[in-house]
């Protein structure tokens, strides 16, 4: 099968093994993959995969089942998104069973394959581990981004009023039409968020840069989620406003967390917030899709930061 590889940062599509598929696992024709930040990172030597895992590139897709292990609850010829630590940008992927959700109805194959990775960080970070509950005020740092897409719609869906942080007024609008209540631009310096303070939850993939101001922007008892290092990763800190507020500082990745834990993740989020696709409160704000043959445009699109929601990679054009 045809697999893309990032080999000393280049971008190659090579002939790789076919993975075998086992009990409990699925076998996906794929039809799309979703573009992350992760792959960026993968590309350039920063971000290896997981022990184990393939070092194929693709965090997400979408397709048809092909194959189905033992104890598996699909069938051959179901179209599923899912959710994955690598190799999804190939002709095939076996992913185990429980990372799979269906395709929601009137969905096409490219928007679910953009899907799962934003969605899946969005609802572990604000409605798991920062416990968002209905009024609070969430503040979400590049909120056009994938997951800062999939945030604001949760967050309107789920009655939580949420401010961002962007780089630009287009995409300022752009987080305003899907629910955001406002938010300021980086250029003209992030001070202007004092006005919506304090919030209760912030989501950061920034890092250090954000870092002395989150924790001033913070109300008592607030969640700060860190899923990033864009600013950096070394910053100084007065701690004693962590012990006066009584802040949550929670460091959170995704790739890495362990099969069964991504499995009650997206069951989850199959119960509560994959129903809101149907009702039209969630979209997967797809922006544009590239064919296979321009992956690196779609690469340099995602690394120019000027993306608002999320990019595919169409592999199989047939079933797309």
């Amino acid at each position: 099968m045809k697999a893309l590889q990032a080999i000393e940062g280049q971008l190659t599509w090579a002939d790789r093994p076919a993975p075998a598929c086992g009990a409990g696992e699925i076998r996906i024709r794929v039809a799309a993959a979703g573009l992350n930040r992760a792959d960026l990172l993968q590309r350039a030597g920063h971000y290896p995969p997981p022990p184990g895992v393939t070092d194929t590139l693709g965090l997400e897709c979408a397709g048809v089942v092909t194959e189905a292990g033992a104890g598996s609850r699909w069938q051959v010829g179901d179209r599923v998104c899912a959710l994955l630590a690598g190799g999804g940008m190939a002709e095939e992927v076996v992913v185990d069973a429980r990372h799979a959700l269906p395709v929601p109805g009137g969905m096409s194959m490219v928007g679910s394959a953009a899907s799962p990775e934003a969605y899946a960080t969005a609802w572990l970070n604000l409605f798991e581990l920062a416990a968002v509950q209905p009024g609070e005020k969430v503040l979400l740092h590049a909120g056009a981004s994938g997951v800062g897409s999939a945030g604001i719609q949760l967050c309107k869906a789920l009655g939580s009023p949420c401010w961002v942080s962007v780089g630009s007024a287009e995409r300022l609008a752009y987080c305003e039409s899907l629910g955001a209540e406002g938010g300021v631009l980086r250029g003209d310096g992030l001070e202007g968020l004092r006005d919506f303070a304090p919030f209760d939850v912030i989501l950061d993939p920034v890092g250090a840069k954000y870092a002395p101001l989150n924790l001033q922007l913070l109300g008592t008892d607030g969640r700060w989620v860190i899923i990033g290092l864009m600013g950096g990763r070394e910053v100084t800190l007065d701690l004693a406003r962590l012990l006066i507020k009584r802040i949550r500082l929670i460091g959170s990745t995704l790739r890495s967390r362990s099969a069964d834990s991504k499995a009650e993740l997206l069951a989850d989020l199959e119960q509560r917030a994959w129903p809101l696709f149907a009702s039209g409160q969630l979209s997967p704000r797809l922006e544009r899709s590239y064919v296979a043959d321009d992956v690196e445009a779609a690469f340099a699109a995602l690394a120019s930061n000027k993306v608002s929601g999320k990019l595919a990679l169409v592999i199989d054009e047939q079933l797309s």
